[in-house]
């Protein structure tokens, strides 16, 4: 009778954690996420923009206050579907990630180039662009070119081109786009005082 009174104790243990485990909050999936972007910008006549980010990027954050800027998000929204995938969070926060992300991140090759790194998709997941700007003269670019949030003139003026290439956006438009996003510029660092000696006489 004790042995059943335990098995039956055991059984009931495992039900309530796989319950629990069933109820908790995990996130999803990265292919479903992906999965459920392609439906949507198929169905809506649009392309995607993936972005990776990571709830300690501030430069994520920059991006996320752009597209969602009342000036320009109703002009995103009307022509990508936005699909975010959480990655490279802090050991403490790894239940942020979305599952399977890094993967993805993998085989787009974003893993080296650093937080956010996005890309434009078509509803078949060809890559139709990404952040990665080539410098002067490249053919290619490489990791260590990725733009994440643009904020610079130049940073910016690549964004557009990927606006005007990949969206039905007029110039105005993206010219409203543009002036959002040079937003994000980092505040000019004051001059720094001579010091003895180094004024020219």
């Amino acid at each position: 009778m004790m042995k059943a009174k335990h098995l039956l104790y055991i059984i009931f243990l495992f039900i309530g954690s796989a319950a629990s485990a069933q109820t908790g909050t995990a996130l999803p999936a990265s292919e479903s996420i992906m999965n459920d972007a392609y439906a949507k910008a198929a169905k809506e006549h649009k392309k995607v923009l993936l972005i990776f980010h990571a709830s300690w990027c501030g430069w994520c954050k920059k991006m996320e206050a752009s597209l969602n800027d009342p000036s320009c998000k109703k002009m995103i929204d009307d022509n990508y579907v936005i699909a975010r995938l959480d990655v490279l969070e802090q050991p403490a926060k790894a239940n942020l990630e979305n599952p399977g992300s890094m993967e993805v991140m993998t085989k787009f090759g974003g893993e080296k180039s650093g937080l956010p790194f996005w890309l434009v998709l078509d509803t078949k997941g060809n890559v139709l662009a990404n952040s990665l700007m080539p410098k002067d003269g490249a053919a290619t670019a490489t990791p260590a070119d990725n733009v994440g949030c643009p904020a610079t003139e130049k940073e910016v003026s690549f964004f557009d081109a990927i606006l005007k290439k990949t969206s039905k956006l007029s110039d105005s438009e993206i010219k409203v786009i543009h002036s959002r996003f040079l937003l994000n510029q980092p505040s000019p660092q004051p001059a720094k005082a001579l010091t003895l000696g180094t004024a020219s006489s």
